[in-house]
């Protein structure tokens, strides 16, 4: 399997209540996180479990959580909670 296609599957599942504390938490730590997502998100149904994925980028182990629904877009917007705190569309 092509890593590109490995990328698109989900790597776990979190409860709404772990999605949301840890989107808060990182809005808190990271500077522009918050206003970017207030601009760039809508916010997201509501659902008892959300996927995590694995962070694309290299070298990096965070996990992509799911932030809300990309504005414009047919896609959720997810954030990564390691260390290259970057943002994507799943």
């Amino acid at each position: 399997m092509t890593s590109n296609v490995g990328q698109n599957y989900p790597y776990s599942s979190e409860t709404e209540a772990a999605r949301a504390a840890t989107i808060a938490r990182l809005s808190a730590e990271r500077d522009g996180l918050a206003a970017t997502l207030a601009t760039e998100t809508s916010p997201v149904d509501a659902s008892d479990r959300w996927w995590v994925y694995k962070c694309p980028t290299l070298g990096c182990a965070g996990l992509l959580h799911v932030a809300g629904f990309a504005h414009d877009l047919h896609a959720v917007y997810v954030v990564c909670d390691g260390t290259c705190g970057k943002t994507f569309l799943r």
